[in-house]
């Protein structure tokens, strides 16, 4: 067992009490609009508003592969923008869109965050959708960076 819950179920109505952050993978190009980030603007819009505002004012700020960012969106939900991905796929000779390094230094970013807020981490499977990134990678990244620490972490397969 490595310290991570698995449930069915959808990562934008986490499971549980106290403060609660929902993680999610994006891309470093600005783009949201397909995969997870679906779901989450169909809860709350702030989430976009401001991974957009990042990426548009990134010049004078942190915005990069690696870099987190945390938009509360009720009085104890956060959702956590985690820039784990180089580009979009366009074509087959380009290569998967994920970094695994960026998602590592992001859940790292995570980590402190979540420890401050006393916080516990939900999420789907992050980097494997669009990104097209394995499962088998990232679970020893997130178990490293956020079980070692003693947070929780549920990470939600949705539908059947």
């Amino acid at each position: 067992m490595n310290g991570i819950t698995y449930v069915r179920g959808d990562a934008t109505a986490p499971l549980g009490k106290g403060v609660k952050i929902i993680a999610h993978v994006c891309n470093d190009l600005g783009g949201w609009g397909k995969g997870f980030v679906v779901a989450v603007s169909r809860r709350w819009s702030e989430p976009e508003a401001a991974y957009r505002r990042w990426h548009r004012e990134r010049a004078g700020n942190d915005f990069g592969l690696g870099a987190a960012q945390l938009v509360q969106v009720e009085p104890y939900v956060w959702v956590a923008n985690l820039v784990g991905q180089r580009g979009m796929r366009t074509g087959r000779s380009s290569g998967v869109p994920v970094r695994y390094e960026a998602i590592d230094a992001a859940l790292g970013l995570l980590a402190d965050r979540a420890a401050e807020l006393g916080a516990s981490i939900h999420m789907p499977r992050i980097g494997c959708g669009l990104a097209g990134g394995s499962w088998d990678r990232v679970e020893p990244l997130v178990t490293r960076r956020l079980v070692a620490r003693g947070i929780p972490v549920t990470v939600y397969d949705f539908g059947a």
